[in-house]
């Protein structure tokens, strides 16, 4: 099957082919024809799959067929949980659309940038909106936007927003938006919490669900190797060494770790910098293309890299932390092994994680050998299960009594 096989106009066609897209992928396949006959669709779908495209190539042959008017009104709206993942997505629009013979207006609305620019692009008059869902909670508040006109809501990464405190922020939204409108949500699993999500948007989408094949993890070499934490940092320089790993990508546990080793890293000589949500827009643009083009070699970042971005040529993957979610060590070891390319990925194991990464293999029915690295000394302590001590009355307040204190 090849993209004129969806009866899609000339400009949509010609972008496609500047871009090198000839065949749709599994998600494209069965997404877009349902989008073009205006149905509601709830899909799971991996990092990777080609989701993005999935939704903006039928949306946009859409948009083609209106009329245009004098000053534009937003007819999409999308939601993503980063920042990262927001531009791409608005970037994914514009490339789609370069050869429409009127140009569409597509604004990003993120944190970290002036809300000062960001109200003006508005107010000139935009066809597509792409928010975090904070940021334009904020410009709401200011009575700066328009959404009346909706006729598109794609919730994407619906997963990733749970975790990020979004349902609140959803239940604001929709109060707003049309009601009557095209629902496109897209996740990466389908958890109790997302399937709740999704009976709020909408109650009669088309279900499409792609195999788990497409997380391309039997190109990936999962590797486990057994290191004592405060030899993780030697280990990985001599892994890189050894193995001449040219582009690395180094997850942490959190901020201020992934800001420290990253000096550490830089004061040895090597080309590191550290990508986390403290960093400013500007500072976090710039650190991802001096990654995608090579200027970096060493990337420490937080979880808000484990989805969505695209990067090519990534050798290694490395869970310096194990991931605290069992579902994000597949988006993690995602990033590497992309566009049929092989790739690896290690993870840092100990006496205390050890059970956890356990529960990762159990999830995704892995059995990776435990390595131990020779001149980086281990030993694997036995553990026995206990049983937890009977509780004790009177040692802890009941809620009943935590709510009297409150109203004293």
């Amino acid at each position: 099957m090849t993209f004129n096989d969806f009866g899609l106009k000339e400009p949509i066609n010609k972008a496609l082919e500047k871009i090198g897209l000839e065949k749709p992928t599994q998600i494209q396949e069965k997404v877009i024809p349902l989008v073009l006959e205006k149905q509601d669709v709830m899909a799971q779908a991996k990092t990777g799959s080609g989701k993005t495209a999935s939704f903006v190539i039928p949306i946009l042959e859409s948009l083609k067929a209106n009329k245009t008017q004098k000053k534009a009104k937003i007819k999409v709206l999308v939601l993503a949980p980063t920042r990262e993942l927001t531009l791409q997505i608005a970037q994914t629009f514009s490339n789609l659309s370069q050869y429409f013979p009127k140009a569409l207006s597509i604004v990003s609305i993120i944190g970290g940038e002036k809300i000062g620019e960001q109200l003006l692009k508005i107010q000139k008059g935009c066809d597509v909106v792409v928010a975090t869902s904070g940021r334009l909670l904020d410009i709401i508040g200011k009575k700066q936007i328009d959404l009346s006109t909706i006729e598109y809501f794609v919730l994407d990464e619906a997963d990733k927003m749970l975790d990020l405190g979004f349902v609140q922020e959803l239940d604001e939204i929709l109060k707003i938006i049309p009601k009557n409108r095209q629902n496109l949500l897209f996740s990466a699993t389908y958890s109790q919490k997302v399937i709740d999500i999704a009976s709020k948007i909408t109650t009669n989408a088309v279900r499409v669900e792609i195999k788990d094949s497409t997380t391309h993890v039997e190109e990936i070499n999962q590797r486990a190797i057994f290191v004592n934490k405060e030899d993780r940092s030697a280990l990985l320089r001599h892994l890189i060494k050894e193995n001449k790993f040219k582009s690395v990508l180094v997850f942490m546990a959190n901020k201020r770790a992934t800001d420290n080793i990253a000096n550490k890293f830089i004061k040895k000589g090597y080309e590191a910098e550290s990508f986390h949500g403290d960093l400013s827009q500007e500072e976090r643009n710039l650190t991802l293309n001096d990654f995608k083009n090579k200027k970096i070699d060493i990337l420490f970042s937080t979880d808000i890299a484990s989805r969505g971005l695209h990067i090519d040529d990534i050798d290694c993957v490395v869970n310096f932390d194990l991931p605290r979610s069992t579902e994000d060590y597949i988006h993690r070891i995602g990033r590497t092994a992309r566009a049929g390319k092989s790739g690896v990925a290690i993870s840092f194991l100990d006496n205390e994680n050890l059970s956890h990464f356990k529960l990762i293999e159990k999830r995704y029915k892995l059995d990776i050998k435990k390595e131990q690295i020779e001149g980086f000394d281990f030993t694997l302590l036995k553990t026995t299960k206990q049983k937890g001590t009977a509780p004790v009355k009177g040692k802890r307040k009941s809620k009943k009594d935590k709510l009297r204190e409150q109203k004293i």
